[in-house]
């Protein structure tokens, strides 16, 4: 399974080229990602007790990377650049298909799906360029936590006024809760650190850090489904509600992005 993470930064690359020759569900298994790692192409990512994630439903070359941190404010050397351009849907190997969802995006997902009736905690750096256009209301996600075989539990938002962390059942919204101001969202790096105790009952809770400063104070359950797992990158939902043509590009950049059983686990490596 490890293949994956290194195939992430050039498998796609490999699936672009080779796309108009055979169906991308073939490539993507089969040729690319196996070639990539064979070649050692990309970068092995250490993110602590998450384990590996792989690159789901874009299979672009400009979709994911791993470049030098061109802002030279991140706290690694290295950073994930996730972007998202006009038509940038696929689908995946159960049948799942953006396309005929109203769906474009470039994310990472967790693989382990274990984590789940405990506590952990869990830390990333974000980056939103200056450039980064909100495009409400179709929906941008920068990081969810999923429910394995059912619908995300918490989501990253962006819409008018700023960034939210919005808390879903699956009815839909049930809160939002205020993370940053739109006019702070841009040009500078934010540190996001998030304590969880996964509980289906009332012991549970869900704490928000961004930029040391506590966001979100949650007390309750915290998910409904089966297992819990992170997934991050850029996520745009309703792309038919666009008031634009064709759909802005969106880029954002991650780094150390990391699980740990405790707060001290969350530091940087490097």
């Amino acid at each position: 399974m490890r293949f994956r993470l290194i195939a992430a930064v050039c498998g796609a690359a490999i699936a672009s080229r080779l796309s108009n020759r055979l169906p991308r569900a073939i490539i993507r298994t089969v040729i690319a990602f196996p070639i990539a790692a064979l070649l050692g192409c990309g970068t092995l990512i250490d993110r602590g007790i998450f384990g590996d994630f792989e690159n789901t439903l874009n299979t672009t070359s400009h979709g994911y990377q791993v470049i030098d941190d061109p802002t030279g404010q991140a706290t690694t050397t290295r950073v994930e650049r996730f972007e998202v351009r006009a038509g940038d849907c696929s689908w995946d190997r159960w049948g799942w298909s953006d396309c005929a969802n109203d769906r474009e995006r470039s994310e990472l997902a967790q693989l382990n799906r274990r984590f789940t009736h405990g506590e952990y905690w869990y830390g990333w750096s974000l980056y939103i360029p200056h450039d980064f256009p909100i495009i409400w209301p179709v929906k941008t996600s920068l990081g969810h936590f999923h429910q394995q075989n059912s619908h995300p539990i918490w989501m990253i938002q962006l819409m008018p006024g700023g960034m939210y962390l919005d808390r879903q059942t699956s009815r839909g919204t049930v809160r939002l809760f205020p993370l940053l101001r739109e006019e702070e969202l841009r040009g500078r790096w934010h540190r996001f650190e998030v304590h969880a105790r996964w509980s289906h009952q009332r012991d549970g809770f869900l704490n928000v850090w961004v930029n040391g400063e506590l966001k979100v104070h949650y007390a309750g359950p915290t998910f409904f489904g089966e297992n819990v797992y992170f997934k991050y990158g850029v996520y745009r939902t309703f792309v038919s509600r666009s008031n634009i043509t064709p759909v802005p590009t969106q880029i954002a950049l991650f780094a150390n992005v990391r699980a740990a059983r405790t707060r001290e686990g969350l530091q940087s490596r490097e």
